[in-house]
């Protein structure tokens, strides 16, 4: 049996991973041109790369973070790089006017939107739950009602303009590992509800694509700083990532795996052996590293 997983496993996993990445359709970056674009966390890590290389496509941008001084810089890049135009909304995702805010700066300064990309998260440790239920609600709030709350905001507009919602979750979204529950179940609820939302916008004959974006460890300053200190593996590269994500959602692909291989051959295990993937995830720890 175990030299069957062996051999079995990897090529499923690749399959799987060409399945997701060999659609039909080639990605052109003129796909983007012109093409109205939300980006929510995007004053650092994946959402500032995502800005980037959208600017580099020439699209316009409305982007969104806690820090104003830092999102300031990420426009003034957008507009050096090329965007067709940048600017930004600063606030705080746990603030139920902020979408509101957002969609009406969109309305008013392009007439439309054409994607949203959501991309935040709140802050959250890597260790065991401490049994504080108020953090899990809080990080709820920012992970996963506020995802809710703008989605619910643009459809009118996106359904105009048959737009797209891209969704960034994560491997723990899927596969609930240790150290990090409140995180995880965040991750699951936007599976659970984009998921049914994408099956209702079908049934309506409604063209608004769902992107749903399953992320493994990405070089990210908060990742990085989060997880170093426990997780063997080596991160992959943001601006990779980014760029992933982008062409997933130009394509209005179901969903995004990134690392390709790696996210696909995981999930693959955990479908057929979930015990299995539970004690390779846990040989992947350096437990001894995390505090009570």
């Amino acid at each position: 049996m175990g030299l069957l997983l062996k051999i079995f496993i990897p090529l499923l996993g690749a399959a799987l991973a060409f399945y997701f990445y060999s659609g039909s359709e080639n990605f052109d970056e003129e796909m983007l041109r012109g093409k109205r674009v939300i980006v929510t966390g995007a004053s650092s890590g994946i959402g500032e790369q995502m800005a980037y290389h959208l600017a580099r496509m020439e699209a316009h941008l409305l982007l969104t973070a806690r820090t104003e001084a830092k999102l300031q810089k990420v426009v003034e890049r957008c507009l050096e790089l090329g965007a067709a135009s940048a600017r930004y909304v600063s606030g705080s995702m746990d603030s139920p006017s902020l979408p509101e805010e957002l969609l009406r700066e969109a309305e008013n300064t392009w007439g439309g939107l054409d994607m949203l990309i959501l991309n935040h998260i709140g802050q959250t440790g890597f260790d065991y739950f401490d049994g504080d239920v108020g953090k899990v609600r809080k990080l709820m709030e920012i992970n996963f009602v506020s995802y809710v709350a703008l989605a619910t905001a643009a459809l009118p507009m996106l359904k105009e303009s048959e737009g797209s919602i891209v969704v960034v979750s994560s491997v723990a979204g899927r596969v609930g590992g240790p150290f990090t529950a409140p995180y995880s179940a965040t991750k699951f609820a936007l599976d659970g509800f984009f998921s049914s939302l994408r099956q209702e916008l079908i049934i309506d004959n409604v063209n608004v694509s769902i992107t749903l974006c399953i992320l493994g460890y990405i070089n990210t300053e908060s990742a990085v700083r989060a997880v170093s200190h426990v997780i063997r593996d080596t991160p992959a590269p943001k601006e990779e990532c980014a760029l992933e994500i982008i062409r997933g959602a130009a394509l209005r692909r179901r969903e995004v795996h990134y690392p390709p291989r790696a996210v696909s051959i995981l999930l693959l295990i955990r479908s057929i052996a979930p015990e299995f993937l539970d004690s390779i995830i846990r040989s992947n720890y350096h437990v001894e590293n995390i505090r009570r």
